[in-house]
């Protein structure tokens, strides 16, 4: 993977940047777009990687990928795209670029010692995927014993997510988190539940703790509630409201092979760049077989999660 794509390389000093590391950053963020891997899949759509400045070349994928490889035209959330026809375009070529961006395949934490454990959330059973995986890592020791937020939103589960005998009862995504994050870890009921009541609505949020305190799932609301529901960034910019993270603190964030370059970009943008702390990002290995239009929308994510962060260090 990608250094800029796998360890913070930019890193704030007070209010100043060290100018060594914000180039090192930005040499990263151009391998990454630039690799051959990626200049190839362009040439199968028929496209040419412009010989430009990085945040041009950015602009650039931006939109080609938005031309050829959005799949969620209007905001189709990702479990309901249909197949795509690619025509002729061969699979191993998606596939490398996948693996080049840092799409697929797993590996261990980089530390042994974190002050915070993210799990995202996704699907309905998804979310018991992650939370298990996260327990795993915590009950091993293997991440030392950090505080544990379950990441979601309210976001309604789809008819099919509910067949999950796990998950009956459940309405929304946070729903789900919170079942995994409770019988994962073997926790009771929470201790405390807050957020607004009445009708749930893109502006909704709720925090509820576990005994033990150091043990939370939060809902964000939307940074948008005009227009979307909340998404990774917004549950970022909620959880680092709520726990105020400093330089001395290290984070590990568990997710899916798939979205670790984009979820990982947006780490750096918003909990590194502002805060100053660490953060790693590492993908839980389900072995579901990902269809070639699903990595061609993810390396579309990574280019605009990139383009977002080199907006900030650029």
């Amino acid at each position: 993977m990608p250094e800029i794509l796998t360890r913070p390389s930019v890193r704030p000093s007070g209010r100043r940047w060290h100018d060594r590391r914000v180039t090192t950053g930005l040499d990263g963020i151009r391998e990454t777009i630039t690799s051959a891997p990626l200049r190839e899949l362009i040439e199968v759509f028929g496209g040419r990687l412009p010989d430009a400045a990085t945040g041009d070349l950015l602009a650039w994928l931006d939109d080609f990928s938005g031309e050829h490889w959005d799949f969620r035209r209007g905001r189709v959330e990702r479990h309901l795209m249909g197949p795509a026809d690619l025509g002729a375009i061969p699979p191993a070529v998606i596939s490398r670029a996948a693996t080049a961006l840092g799409l697929t395949g797993t590996r261990a934490p980089a530390r042994a010692d974190y002050s915070h454990l993210l799990i995202l959330g996704g699907l309905g059973a998804t979310c018991l995927q992650r939370a298990e995986h996260a327990a795993g890592l915590w009950r091993s020791g293997r991440v030392g014993s950090p505080r544990v937020t379950g990441l979601g939103s309210f976001r309604p589960l789809h008819e099919a997510e509910l067949t999950v005998p796990a998950l009956t009862g459940c309405r929304y995504e946070v729903d789900a988190m919170r079942v995994g994050v409770r019988d994962s870890f073997g926790l009771a009921d929470p201790v405390e539940h807050r957020g607004p009541t009445g009708p749930v609505t893109h502006q909704s949020w709720s925090i509820t703790t576990f005994e033990p305190p150091s043990v939370q799932v939060m809902a964000a609301p939307s940074a948008e509630p005009a227009t979307r529901r909340a998404d990774t960034s917004d549950t970022y910019r909620f959880w680092a409201r709520h726990n105020s993270p400093g330089p001395d603190d290290t984070i590990l964030i568990v997710t899916s092979p798939i979205y670790v370059p984009f979820q990982h970009a947006d780490a750096l943008r918003l909990l590194t760049l502002p805060y100053g702390c660490t953060v790693d990002t590492v993908g839980l290995d389900t072995g579901q077989a990902i269809a070639p239009e699903r990595y061609l929308q993810e390396i579309r994510s990574t280019v605009r999660s990139l383009r977002r962060l080199h907006a900030v260090i650029g």
